[in-house]
């Protein structure tokens, strides 16, 4: 039985039309993280919508494992997490600003206590990375009294401004590897391809070399 070789044409399209659709998506993250800025009460509340959906996706899911492992000693343990996923997931689709309270005061002690940690390990430690290490322990301060002076008002927007950004510095990202990925794979294409078809001009100029008699 004998192999087909690989064809390095083909392997290098598909290679470029999945960078293709990287980029693209790169795009609609970005489109949706534009929009998420304009909107950031609907991309908080969305966000939130989500988070409530994906706790009773996983209730669910934990649910029917628990079934599944009746007679066994994780059975009542699953079934109330479960349970509890359910039921919390039902809490945030019904009343999604609650939970968006929670989570941007939970996201201000966290940009706190992390910017506090920042700066008291950068005067102890004064490592050859202090100057940079002082800069982001007191932007996590600055930002999160910010947020923390803002609750629970800021609540429908703070969530939405993180969740955009992230999309838009993810999708920024995408687009620029699936680019990256694309030229990657045409260079290696053309290093790669046949003489006569990539260098059909050196390959004859050569040839024409070798067969000019000598005068």
């Amino acid at each position: 039985m004998s192999g087909t070789a690989p064809d390095p044409a083909g392997e290098g399209g598909r290679l470029r039309r999945g960078f293709g659709r990287l980029a693209v998506f790169g795009v609609v993250l970005v489109v949706a993280g534009l929009l998420g800025i304009v909107h950031t009460g609907l991309a908080t509340l969305t966000s939130m919508l989500l988070f409530g959906w994906l706790l009773l996706a996983g209730g669910a899911v934990g649910l029917a494992h628990a079934l599944e492992s009746r007679g066994t000693g994780s059975f009542w343990l699953a079934a109330v997490v479960a349970a509890l996923n359910i039921a919390a997931g039902f809490v945030v689709i019904r009343h999604p600003q609650e939970p968006a309270e929670a989570f941007t005061m939970f996201a201000a002690l966290l940009f706190l206590t992390g910017g506090v940690f920042r700066l008291v390990g950068s005067v102890v430690v004064r490592g050859p990375q202090v100057g940079w290490t002082l800069l982001q322990g007191a932007f996590g301060v600055l930002l999160g009294l910010l947020v923390i002076f803002e609750w629970p008002r800021g609540s429908l927007y703070v969530l939405g401004v993180f969740l955009s950004l992230a999309l838009l510095f993810d999708g920024l990202g995408l687009i620029a590897a699936g680019m990256a990925g694309r030229r990657v794979v045409g260079l290696v294409a053309e290093w790669t391809a046949p003489p006569g078809k990539a260098r059909d001009g050196g390959a004859g100029a050569s040839e024409g070399d070798q067969e000019r008699p000598d005068p």
